[in-house]
């Protein structure tokens, strides 16, 4: 009796252990937490993280709680697959990243692979961030759903409004020297002398990704050119030191960018004095009128101190809990069998529809331009007393492109 009570004893909190452990749904964030991309990294895990505390005081999905898992990949893609093994051998099932093109299509290739190595162990890679083309297109896989539009879907969008701006004539390219800057470059290019034959592309330069410190040469050449507009994908330091540099520099052009609102994007752009000269491209922002998007906001901003720089964050969790109930499961095959042409109202408004056909998700675009806010915009970014104000919205249907995607099914 006593040999048995003490077996009870030693097994029981193994038990308790294994229920605990079944009962979480970890989600491995693999993203930059240190370096060049940190700032990124960390606004993006501390969002992750939000929204996992709301879904869980809200009885977590199919009441299982939610964990986010946050591994560093020093936004390196060799970095990133060990970190997704890290996480495999720990019980996660569901990826996320979103920083850096070259990191994606490394864990898209990765997650593939274990997938059809080991299956009943299926792992699935939500993308949230990560917008080269090849993705949904050459290079996409059953097992990777994409939140965020492809850089083909903003670049089409942005110069549909450009096109329309007549006193644009002369244009600059700046861009960070990986795919990801490459598509941007290359579909502005293309669009813009579909579009607009008689703008200038007065220069374009590729520069080393997250690791340029002092923009000022940059924009040297930028002045010397005699551009009236710069179209840049930069994020992350890469876009706030640009911006910097050009304050300083003291650059009077139109800036069209993709993530100007990153972290301290927005303290360089109110120095350059540019009130609505620069424009982002986003699925959402904090001003766009649309009532239960500026409630979150709000919400957010109080509890984690920082703007939402990823609606498309909130989308993809809340789908990830919408197509696990509909499926009846975690299980990874059946969830991302329910994802696919799964309907769903995005945060800031409107219908999205996540395509089975490359797993690209397709939502409402907005084109904002940073500056002075108007009585009906309560939101600043970074204490600047400026904020981000609608210039155009592309509905879902206008958004959506083809795409060349011959998904391998399982």
């Amino acid at each position: 009796m006593r040999k048995l009570t003490l077996a009870i004893a030693v097994i029981a909190p193994m038990l308790g252990h294994a229920a605990s452990a079944e009962d979480t749904i970890k989600i491995g964030y693999i993203d930059p937490l240190s370096g060049g991309g940190a700032s990124v990294g960390e606004g993006g895990l501390k969002t992750f993280q939000y929204l996992a505390e709301e879904m869980n005081a809200k009885g977590g999905i199919l009441g299982k709680k939610i964990e986010i898992v946050g591994l560093d990949n020093k936004t390196n893609p060799q970095e990133s697959l060990v970190q997704a093994q890290k996480a495999i051998d720990s019980g996660v099932r569901f990826i996320t990243q979103g920083n850096g093109s070259s990191v994606a299509a490394a864990l898209s290739d990765f997650v593939t692979k274990n997938n059809t190595r080991n299956p009943g162990k299926e792992v699935l890679y939500f993308n949230y961030a990560a917008v080269d083309p090849s993705l949904t297109n050459d290079k996409c896989s059953y097992w990777h759903f994409r939140w965020d539009a492809g850089s083909d879907i903003k670049m089409e969008a942005l110069t549909n409004y450009m096109k329309d701006t007549p006193s644009i004539k002369k244009v600059y390219l700046i861009n960070q020297d990986y795919s990801f800057g490459q598509s941007v470059r290359s579909d502005a290019r293309k669009m813009l002398g579909a579009k607009r034959p008689d703008i200038q592309i007065v220069g374009d330069e590729l520069h080393p990704l997250l690791k340029v410190t002092d923009f000022s040469p940059y924009i040297a050449k930028i002045k010397a050119s005699g551009a009236d507009s710069v179209v840049t994908g930069n994020w992350g330091q890469d876009i706030a030191l640009l911006l910097k540099a050009a304050a300083d520099a003291g650059l009077k052009v139109n800036w069209y960018t993709y993530y100007a609102g990153g972290a301290g994007g927005p303290t360089a752009i109110k120095q350059t004095g540019l009130d609505h000269q620069v424009f982002q491209i986003t699925e959402g922002f904090a001003n766009s009128g649309n009532q239960s998007a500026m409630d979150f906001e709000k919400a957010f901003r109080a509890k984690v101190g920082l703007s939402l720089w990823y609606p498309r964050a909130v989308n993809e969790m809340r789908m990830f809990k919408a197509a696990a109930e509909k499926a009846n499961s975690i299980d990874p095959v059946k969830v991302a069998a329910a994802l696919e042409d799964l309907k769903f109202e995005v945060l800031d408004g409107g219908q999205g529809l996540m395509r089975k056909d490359d797993h690209q998700f397709f939502q409402p675009i907005y084109i904002s331009s940073f500056g002075k806010l108007a009585a009906n915009e309560p939101f600043d970014e970074e204490n600047t007393g400026w904020g981000w104000h609608l210039v155009s919205k592309v509905d879902t249907a206008q958004a959506m492109v083809s795409t060349t995607c011959k998904m391998a099914r399982p």
